[in-house]
């Protein structure tokens, strides 16, 4: 039960409507016992088992409400004056009618109880929902290098989708069925107490019964959400790289993998349901032998000359305990879904509270400008146990390029991710105009930056979307200036809708020059200080190289930039070339300097046959 009052614990904002279906559901309650009382007299009359009062019963007043005998003499009163006045038959159907209307007043309240739950309901969710994609955007990028995606996504769509019918559709029963039993068991109990406390003995018995398989119910859940991270992995990385797979003839591999995992996951879905379905007929073959107990014992006392017990009360009484069967059956139903959620709450909290790494500093420092350049002081920096830079010290002057040259796996794009903080540090400080970004608001930071990668992102919306990413206000003229600025205009305004064209998945529909292009287009409409290129053109052919090259000098023009580069060609004017190999800067200087001094540097030249 802690976890669903963690998930609980949203419906906060929904208070009011909280409280409108406990009030709806009260009055709901009420007319139904009312309802049921009112029985009592329609049977007694039938069968003429009530001798006519002798004289006027006891008054209601303050005092005597609380008084059920003061009470029921003087309803049985009012109906024998009713019946005096007109006859029998007559007074039966007004007893039909206001049953009749008693039960309308029920459903109706019944039914308002559940118009003010369902914003309840859908609108948990929904803050549920708001609150994982937050997260997700806000954690570091260390975060999904150690996580499957599909996995997470598995936690975003199916565990949510898990809370929202096995615990939200819970919530009605958990809000209404407690408040119908306890005044279905006050009411019995004030009908015959010694009959209620002999058959309430029973109920601890069901409810364990029922307690046992719903923990085994979690335990199963949990396994087969797991499982179900498994297969969107797998789905997920079969998609992204189905042209390697049908090039290596993998498919019958791939199906086989796929086929293996899915088993595993409908074997414990198998088990899951099956444990479910239980839930049902085993509440409702405990509740008919609680039934029948009743009707055993509650049977005796009537035939006991001395009891008080008739037989139209006794029947009204089984009505009554027959209304506590269903609601019930509704709570065990909740608690059966609630532990079949519970596995998935729990998956959404290791989301939700998943430990923010890059956090920023309590009264953050501003940074609306860049006026002296980016410093690594000493700074090392590591992937959990692999050392990735180590003692580097660097200064990038405003107005400068730096290129990063080196060896696979030497620490350049490490040393980038670094400067707009979305790596922290271990040990050492990187500084903008001499202030450590720790200091500063992380936004303000980003803000000052602009990236080309070389994996190129885009996303399902329009080229002017795609350019404009990040800003509220769409200025469409200087976004058609950045694209002449990036050698993209051209082939955008041969696109079917032009600027308006949506380019599909990830771009699908545009060509790698193309979408590098877009992606400098981006960065040009930013227009930030700080450009931060990592390995802009490497997977480029001659002539779309040739066109994002250019691209990338005229955004460079008058800018800070740090340029990855292993086409050592597009670096050569760089105002500082430097040389990392596992993670320490080796070598440092001009072109000329560094081809002339023999090294690392020169080896990479000539590899790439540049002179």
């Amino acid at each position: 039960m802690k976890k669903l009052f963690k998930v609980i614990r949203y419906i906060k904002p929904f208070g009011g409507y909280a409280a409108l279906n406990i009030l709806f559901n009260l009055f709901s309650v009420a007319f139904s016992l009312v309802s049921f009382a009112f029985f009592i007299p329609v049977l007694e009359i039938l069968f003429k088992m009530r001798e006519p009062f002798s004289g006027i019963p006891e008054p209601l007043t303050w005092d005597t409400l609380t008084q059920t005998d003061v009470i029921r003499d003087n309803f049985y009163y009012l109906l024998e004056q009713m019946i005096h006045r007109t006859d029998e038959a007559t007074a039966l159907l007004y007893i039909a009618l206001i049953i009749t209307l008693l039960f309308l007043l029920k459903n109706a309240t019944r039914y308002f109880a559940m118009y003010f739950l369902a914003p309840v309901r859908n609108g948990v969710v929904r803050n549920l929902r708001n609150a994982m994609y937050l997260k997700t955007l806000i954690l570091p990028l260390s975060y999904y290098s150690e996580q499957r995606k599909g996995d997470l996504m598995a936690r975003m769509t199916t565990d949510v989708q898990e809370v929202e019918w096995s615990v939200m559709n819970s919530l009605e029963m958990i809000f209404r069925e407690p408040f119908a039993i306890v005044a279905y068991t006050v009411t019995l109990f004030i009908i015959s107490p010694s009959l209620t406390g002999f058959v309430f003995v029973l109920l601890p018995v069901s409810a364990f019964i029922i307690g046992r398989i719903g923990r085994t119910l979690k335990r199963t859940s949990g396994k087969g959400q797991k499982k179900m991270g498994e297969l969107q992995s797998l789905m997920e990385e079969t998609m992204e790289g189905l042209r390697i797979i049908k090039a290596f003839n993998a498919i019958g591999a791939a199906n086989q993998g796929f086929q293996r995992v899915n088993q595993r996951y409908t074997q414990l879905m198998i088990r899951l349901y099956r444990k479910q379905d239980l839930a049902s007929p085993l509440s409702e073959f405990l509740g008919v032998i609680v039934m029948v107990v009743v009707l055993w014992y509650g049977g005796r006392i009537i035939l006991n000359p001395e009891s008080t017990l008739n037989a139209a009360v006794f029947l009204v009484y089984l009505g009554i305990f027959s209304q506590i069967l269903t609601p019930a059956k509704s709570i065990a139903r909740a608690i059966y879904n609630i532990q079949r959620g519970a596995a998935s709450v729990e998956r959404i909290e290791y989301i939700l509270n998943a430990e923010e790494v890059i956090v920023e500093k309590e009264n953050a420092l501003s940074i609306p400008s860049f006026e002296q350049g980016l410093e690594l002081e000493d700074v090392s920096f590591s992937y959990e146990e692999e050392v990735v830079l180590s003692h580097i010290n660097l200064i990038i002057p405003k107005g400068k390029t730096i290129a990063l040259v080196g060896p696979s796996g030497g620490g350049k794009s490490s040393l980038v991710n670094l400067l707009p903080r979305f790596y922290d540090v271990q040990h050492g400080t990187v500084k903008i105009d001499g202030v450590p970004i720790k200091d500063l608001k992380i936004n303000e930071v980003r803000a000052l930056m602009g990236v080309v990668s070389q994996d190129t992102i885009l996303f399902n919306d329009s080229v002017l979307n795609n350019i404009a990413l990040g800003v509220d206000e769409i200025d469409e003229e200087k976004i058609i200036e950045a694209a002449k600025i990036a050698n993209a205009h051209e082939f955008i305004v041969n696109l079917p809708q032009g600027y308006h064209t949506h380019i599909g998945d990830k771009g699908i529909k545009l060509s790698g020059g193309q979408k590098q292009r877009l992606s400098i287009a981006r960065a040009v409409y930013k227009n930030p200080p700080i450009m931060l290129l990592d390995e802009a053109t490497s997977a480029l052919d001659t002539e779309s190289e040739r066109l994002v090259q250019d691209a990338l000098e005229k955004l460079m023009n008058n800018r800070t930039s740090v340029v990855i580069a292993h086409r050592l060609s597009t670096i050569r004017n760089a105002d500082e070339i430097v040389v990392l190999d596992k993670g320490h800067i080796v070598e440092r200087g001009t072109h000329e300097r560094l081809y002339e001094s023999n090294g690392i540097y020169t080896r990479l030249c000539k590899m790439q046959s540049f002179v």
